[in-house]
């Protein structure tokens, strides 16, 4: 279905949606599940925001499942981040968007991290591997399972094992400070 979207087939386009919604459910459901109570932002805004991005975006070109995925999780990765930039140009200081890290923090309870602080930390991280970006985007926002991301990215399961390890020791690094 994938490389008939490829090639331009509109239909084979429409009939992904029912095949990948639920999936895009639950990527968007864990990422703002653990938002405050007052967060507006709901998981079927983030599923229907991330797939006219994707649909509406250049570049169709998703070799397969898991490149699709990866693709989303980046997608959704930025609408979080627009949200927080939106809320905290609305009020000052008011863009706090908490995100449980989870397994970034290894070892620790859940902490909450504001995504703008995520983001940046994200993209100073990518100035030395741009890698190391990938496999937070597609594990963390994606919630893909680590052969899953390895297949995205291209990588042996060992080498996206290894990268997750160093993405997590810099963000633990960049978010603690």
């Amino acid at each position: 279905m994938l490389a008939s979207i490829r090639e331009g087939d509109t239909d084979a386009l429409r009939r992904l949606v029912p095949l990948v919604y639920d999936d895009l459910r639950a990527i968007a459901h864990g990422r703002i599940s653990g938002e405050r109570n007052d967060h507006t932002l709901d998981t079927t805004a983030v599923v229907h925001e991330a797939y006219v991005r994707l649909v509406d975006g250049e570049g169709r070109d998703w070799r397969d499942r898991a490149h699709f995925f990866a693709v989303a999780s980046s997608v959704m990765r930025h609408i979080l981040i627009d949200y927080a930039r939106m809320k905290g140009a609305k009020k000052r200081g008011g863009g706090v968007v908490p995100i449980p890290l989870g397994e970034v923090q290894a070892g620790r309870d859940p902490d909450f991290v504001d995504v703008l602080e995520l983001h940046d930390a994200l993209e100073r991280l990518s100035m030395h591997d741009e890698r190391l970006e990938r496999i937070v985007e597609c594990r963390f926002f994606g919630g893909m399972s680590m052969e899953e991301t390895a297949e995205a990215l291209g990588v042996s399961v060992r080498t996206a094992n290894r990268d997750w390890r160093r993405a997590r020791a810099y963000l633990y690094d960049a978010l603690r400070s």
